[in-house]
């Protein structure tokens, strides 16, 4: 196996867990086996060992929150309001199986924003409108996406949407209606491929001098390539210098420097 290849569950030089934001309907009228699958994917996220993002709201991912409390898992809303007394009673949203919930007095609407860049992943449920806004800014910021099929909604048609977009963002898409198997393939692929790009916005993209001119060092740890003028830090060895991507890598890297042969162009 290659020493770039992530050999563990983890993602190389990332010590918080991935964070898996639930995008769905809060209406109250679903039926029972969409329910029942919204409640079985947060359990399987709280049994990954990852932390579930919901809108704070009822509905599905309420369910899916429901699903990751009982589970054990850590539960965090990203909440419309300003306070506890806005979420609560201009919102009607509720409180119960959150761990966390982030008041960003932005909205509906707003939020949304703030759901998809808080999470690693986005996995959709059902939904209507909103969701479909949440699905939109995910693809459009590169996000790795879940779609849970067989959950009604937007789920049914969005491969027509995402083929009527025609725009490559650097999003992946995967679908599978059965919660713990979609999971399982989310994790997989975020741990072997899209760590090393999460979204349009990372600035240590896989890529190589030909491409850029600048990424010439490659992190010993995760194996991205960097701009050394752009790293984060570097540590010098027997006359060598490392240069890594964040300090998680720096900290994998002083634990074990013989681990992790340096790699450069």
């Amino acid at each position: 196996m290659s020493q770039l290849e992530p050999t563990t569950q983890d993602v190389p030089g990332q010590r918080m867990p991935l964070k898996i934001g639930v995008m769905g309907s809060a209406s109250p009228d679903h039926v029972e086996k969409h329910l029942q699958k919204a409640r079985q994917l947060g359990q399987a996220i709280a049994e990954s060992g990852c932390v579930t993002i919901t809108g704070a709201c009822p509905g599905l991912p309420l369910t899916a929150a429901q699903g990751a409390s009982e589970a054990g898992g850590t539960v965090v809303g990203i909440s419309p309001g300003l306070s506890l007394d806005e979420h609560l009673y201009k919102y009607y949203s509720p409180t119960e199986f959150h761990d966390v919930l982030i008041f960003t007095g932005s909205g509906l609407m707003g939020r949304e924003v703030v759901n998809i860049r808080s999470s690693d992943i986005v996995v959709i449920v059902g939904g209507s409108s909103g969701t479909l806004g949440e699905l939109a800014i995910a693809y459009d910021e590169g996000k790795l996406i879940g779609v849970l099929s067989g959950t009604g909604g937007i789920t049914e048609i969005i491969p027509s949407l995402l083929k009527a977009c025609d725009k490559e963002t650097g999003a992946r898409v995967i679908y599978d209606e059965h919660p713990a198997d979609l999971m399982e393939k989310l994790l997989h692929v975020y741990r072997t491929e899209h760590f090393r790009q999460p979204s349009c916005f990372c600035v240590f993209c896989e890529t190589n001098e030909s491409e850029s001119g600048l990424a010439t060092v490659r992190d010993p740890v995760c194996g991205m390539w960097l701009d050394p003028e752009r790293a984060v830090t570097s540590r010098t060895l027997n006359g060598q210098t490392a240069y890594f991507c964040c300090s998680s890598c720096a900290s994998a890297f002083d634990a074990e420097p013989a681990k992790f042969p340096q790699h450069k162009l």
